[in-house]
């Protein structure tokens, strides 16, 4: 588990820098330059996300159980991840009426999934993985909606055609990845 949390550290300590280190990130990216900036922390991200990961699968060869969620719970992962991908799908599709109304769409589906996955996982790894991420997404929403505040951007025209295509893109990824990628990636299929 100790693998696990140094991965989350650094993981989320990278991504915690616009929460906590605004004005130390824009004097990075004065003196290196964005490129330089981007490229640091995407190594350092990978290297935090591939270590949280090995640990997480170490972790669960020695589970330790804090409780037994019922197994009706998966069903409520199931049906909540429906929104959670719609809403990642909704961070990257320009002009969706879903990110013009939210403003963040992926802080609040990291939020939905990292509960929702609280919600039928019981081991202690698991509770300190998905606690870690639905914290980090609270702050990190958090924290931009306060930067939208002092700095509003201009309305952004949305657009059906975009809106549509984000809904679609998003069922589709979620119907992929819970018949098939959650188990090649994760080890357990999501329906079980």
């Amino acid at each position: 588990m100790t693998i696990m949390i140094i991965g989350l550290l650094i993981f989320l300590g990278s991504h915690s820098v616009r929460i906590f280190a605004e004005d130390w990130r824009q004097q990075q990216i004065a003196k290196h330059g964005e490129n330089t900036w981007k490229l640091a922390y995407s190594v350092v991200s990978v290297i935090g996300l591939a270590i949280a990961i090995y640990g997480f699968g170490q972790m669960r060869l020695d589970p330790i159980y804090v409780w037994f969620p019922p197994a009706g719970l998966r069903h409520a992962v199931a049906l909540l991840m429906i929104p959670a991908f719609i809403m990642l799908v909704a961070a990257y599709v320009p002009r969706n009426a879903i990110k013009a109304k939210l403003g963040h769409p992926m802080m609040l589906a990291v939020k939905i999934w990292a509960f929702s996955h609280l919600l039928a996982n019981g081991r202690l790894g698991d509770i300190i993985f998905f606690v870690a991420f639905l914290v980090w997404a609270i702050l990190a929403f958090k924290t931009a909606k306060k930067r939208d505040r002092q700095h509003p951007a201009s309305t952004v025209t949305t657009s059906v055609p975009a809106t549509i295509a984000t809904i679609v893109i998003g069922l589709v990824a979620y119907v992929l990845f819970a018949l098939y990628l959650h188990t090649i990636i994760i080890g357990v299929p999501a329906f079980s």
